[in-house]
């Protein structure tokens, strides 16, 4: 699959999830294999007012090509004007969010929203891909809930204005991340469009990768639940769909060394205080399955510092050997 310049094989891509896809998490994807991560989605007016938080979130440095940014917003202009500072930040590829169902953005008339108002959700990825000379892409829902399904509209809309790829996740706003995936709409948008179609929902293995690309005939995965404390899934579905053999799964040692380089990236780019705070879900969602995992589940949640939680993750470790 070819995204601009970049020629992608069948792409295994990282969900921009917001809270859990920043550079610590991605450095860690990429030191384990992965080879496209996006960023957690940016604020189109936040970065317009250059705010200091939203504009960390575009440190691109050291990020392997094609660095793929995601904007959310609700105006043409405001759009255009944060793809230009996106662009100026390294960015190779815009890649517009129309599908998160958070209440509070579907508040501003941005995400999800835009399912139900396609020519505004048009007029946007339109006036985003008039300013920039990379790649445009767009990722959506199937539709507002299952009495509103607007996915094959909206696909055709946005290959209309020179969107380059689209990637959808086959679930309703409605159901947020609840349900089955149908992946069978997937089929549908593929059969529709000629641009790319990347398919989203429901991949904790690489098996469920390949399932889904056999049934539904898209050109690549995007993996975004499946990756909480589990990065190394996106490198091990690569190989998986490639070469088709398992990598195993890596065993407590290596689970927990990886933690622990994903902790030490996150202090150096949010210092103690912050890093502490983001990297107590990353730690439960790595002891998941451990023995007596909920007892130290509750002893993460409680570490004071960083020395506390490095203790912790060595404990876990000598429980389970």
């Amino acid at each position: 699959m070819n995204l601009g310049n970049y020629n992608l094989g069948v792409p295994v891509f990282l969900a921009p999830l917001a809270g859990v896809t920043d550079k610590a998490f991605r450095e860690t994807v990429c030191a384990l294999g992965g080879r496209t991560v996006w960023t957690e989605m940016i604020s189109d007016k936040a970065l317009n007012y250059r705010n200091s938080k939203t504009l960390s979130m575009l440190d691109l440095r050291d990020e392997p090509e094609p660095r793929i940014v995601q904007l959310f917003g609700s105006d043409p202009e405001t759009m255009s004007r944060a793809a230009l500072l996106a662009l100026d930040a390294g960015a190779n590829v815009i890649d517009i969010n129309m599908g998160c169902p958070a209440p509070k953005i579907i508040k501003n008339g941005e995400g999800s929203a835009l399912l139900r108002d396609l020519p505004r959700a048009q007029a946007i990825a339109a006036a985003v891909v008039k300013v920039v000379s990379i790649p445009v892409t767009v990722k959506i829902r199937l539709g507002w809930n299952h009495d509103e399904i607007v996915a094959l509209e909206m696909a055709r809309r946005l290959e209309a204005v020179g969107v380059q790829m689209l990637t959808l996740h086959a679930r309703t706003r409605e159901q947020f991340y609840s349900g089955r995936a149908d992946w069978s709409w997937i089929q549908n948008v593929k059969r529709e469009v000629k641009i790319p179609v990347i398919g989203n929902g429901d991949i904790f293995c690489p098996e469920d990768a390949r399932k889904m690309i056999e049934e539904t005939g898209c050109d690549g995965v995007m993996i975004g639940r499946g990756a909480l404390g589990n990065p190394w899934l996106i490198s091990r579905t690569q190989h998986f769909l490639e070469h088709g053999t398992i990598v195993p799964e890596p065993l407590l040692e290596e689970r927990l060394m990886v933690a622990t380089q994903h902790f030490e990236r996150v202090l150096r780019y949010k210092g103690e205080h912050i890093g502490l705070n983001e990297m107590r879900k990353h730690a439960v969602w790595y002891i998941k399955g451990v023995r007596n995992a909920a007892q130290f589940r509750d002893i993460i949640m409680q570490t004071r510092s960083a020395d506390e939680m490095r203790t912790v993750l060595s404990r876990i470790l000598q429980n389970g050997e």
